[in-house]
């Protein structure tokens, strides 16, 4: 598997440290979105002079970004922590996991089916 690598990874020891609840929303996420409110003070001493914001959409499929988060260290780094999780996996093997923090700190995480996949033309 290869990974999404941000040149710091600054904020990978917070995605860490949350990893736990991050996977129980990611399976609670069966039954309806999820929300989980962070702290902002965490994110800010972590990098201060963030210019883009905090605030970010990810989603993934099959362990990867399936839209652009390029300019979004936040997400990369949340990525690669998942990329880093079993469970995480195996969770978006079948289903595509959006994960969006907004700019009040609110994280939200919801499940939807997986993309149609069409066969190839012989």
């Amino acid at each position: 598997m290869q990974y999404y690598s941000t040149i710091t990874q600054m904020y990978t020891y917070l995605w860490n440290k949350y990893r736990p609840a991050i996977l129980n929303l990611m399976i609670a996420s069966d039954d309806g979105p999820q929300e989980y409110k962070f702290w902002d003070h965490e994110f800010k001493n972590v990098n201060p002079k963030e210019k883009g914001g905090y605030a970010f959409t990810l989603r993934v499929f099959q362990g990867k970004a399936i839209n652009d988060i390029k300019t979004s260290a936040v997400a990369k780094d949340l990525l690669v922590i998942l990329q880093q999780s079993k469970k995480a996996a195996e969770l978006s093997e079948d289903s595509i996991y959006e994960f969006v923090l907004d700019k009040q700190f609110m994280f939200h995480i919801k499940k939807g089916k997986a993309p149609e996949m069409t066969p190839a033309k012989v």
